[in-house]
């Protein structure tokens, strides 16, 4: 008999009961405002925004509306001005260009790897054309960090984190988000806390956080966020930043302060459902592993692989059997976005110049999440009928 998968990709867990009884409370005092607070209480996002930049090891965090609203700031708070050119991934979610583009400024992109990182020699040879670097750290895959700080700090260039998809990994030891000036995570629904939508903001840096608090609208009463930078900095900045309100609300922050409490013990549960997926796959004809780094503690709540030099049709056709068996691939490599997947040359707002090489490797990523809804036997499951169908057409081709 044919084995069918029968689960749904986008059910994620339920809000923990902590979150519900503390959203409720927030609720039931019609107190919603980032703002609204009483004496000295500290409120729901102060506290949330204390507990990330302890888990980070960061000396301030910013909770925000979203991870793209994260992104803007960072790139304000540093004075990214219209026209400047900002350098990206190729093999990225389109916020990232979107939240360039959305400051006038211009999207540089850089190549990407079979590791489906951004490609070092490549970003050695356009530094010269930027002064900052937006890093995307896509689908979870951690670069060499060490390398990449190496060559950006010798050039001169600020490297901002987009750690969507790698809240809790690491590089070394070191936290994702935490090499850069700026870490940027999201809190959508599909991350690794779940708000609906949501972000969070970290640096070390005093005017940075200023001008970044001031930014998510503290209309001067920015002494009430959970991490504050000392107030003479403020002095410098306070009247010169403009307010583009986006610091989360309480209710939100409610949801996630639990979720932030367990994520280490979610993080594992990923990690056991990827890697029984990637043993399952690993020897298939025709399918390429991204290998992971001794030195990469990675959050495995995705998993890729790679039909490297395969006919779009070929491709198309593993799809479209994995479907009909219950299982969902996403393929970056189509010429027209579709959900989630699109390709550098998708964001028509930002002009770019074929890249061969990592075009070859985004034609062949196909995609696949792992919620934590799965079982490891459902991971299992997958994984066989994956191979199955990827076999099949191989073979027949």
């Amino acid at each position: 008999m044919t084995e069918r998968f029968t689960g749904n990709f986008t059910q994620q867990e339920p809000i923990p009961d902590e979150g519900i009884a503390a959203a409720l409370e927030v609720m039931k005092s019609g107190r919603l405002h980032r703002y609204n607070l009483v004496g000295d209480e500290v409120g729901e996002t102060g506290m949330l925004e204390r507990e990330f930049a302890a888990y980070t090891g960061a000396k301030y965090a910013l909770a925000v509306a979203s991870g793209g609203y994260a992104m803007a700031t960072a790139l304000r708070a540093i004075g990214v001005k219209p026209g400047e050119k900002v350098l990206t991934n190729a093999f990225t979610l389109a916020p990232v260009p979107g939240a360039i583009a959305s400051m006038g400024a211009v999207p540089v992109f850089v190549g990407v790897t079979e590791g489906l990182t951004i490609d070092l020699d490549d970003l050695e040879a356009k530094l010269g054309q930027a002064r900052v670097l937006m890093l995307s750290h896509m689908r979870g895959h951690l670069c060499d960090m060490d390398r990449l700080m190496a060559l950006c700090n010798d050039a001169g260039v600020t490297v901002i984190e987009d750690c969507a998809h790698t809240m809790g990994a690491a590089w070394c030891g070191v936290p994702s988000g935490r090499h850069g000036l700026i870490g940027c995570y999201s809190t959508q629904t599909y991350k690794h806390m779940n708000s609906g939508e949501g972000g969070l903001f970290v640096t070390d840096d005093d005017e940075v956080m200023a001008r970044a608090t001031i930014l998510s609208g503290s209309y001067m009463l920015y002494g009430r966020n959970g991490t504050v930078p000392p107030a003479e900095v403020f002095e410098e900045v306070k009247y010169h930043t403009p307010n583009v309100s986006g610091r989360m609300d309480h209710l939100r922050a409610a949801i996630l302060r639990p979720q932030l409490a367990r994520l280490d013990a979610q993080c594992a549960a990923w990690n056991a459902r990827y890697q029984t997926v990637e043993a399952g796959l690993r020897d298939t004809g025709g399918l390429t592993i991204v290998e992971r780094p001794e030195e990469e503690t990675y959050v495995g709540s995705s998993i890729q692989f790679l039909l490297l030099d395969w006919s779009e049709a070929k491709i198309d056709e593993v799809v479209s059997r994995c479907k009909a068996r219950g299982v969902e691939l996403k393929w970056f490599g189509g010429a027209e976005p579709a959900g989630f997947t699109s390709r550098y040359d998708s964001w028509r707002y930002a002009p770019s110049e074929r890249m061969p090489k990592s075009d070859r490797i985004l034609k062949g990523i196909l995609d696949m999440r792992l919620p934590l809804t799965f079982t490891v036997e459902d991971c299992a499951l997958i994984a066989r009928i994956i191979r199955a169908e990827v076999s099949a057409v191989y073979q027949a081709g």
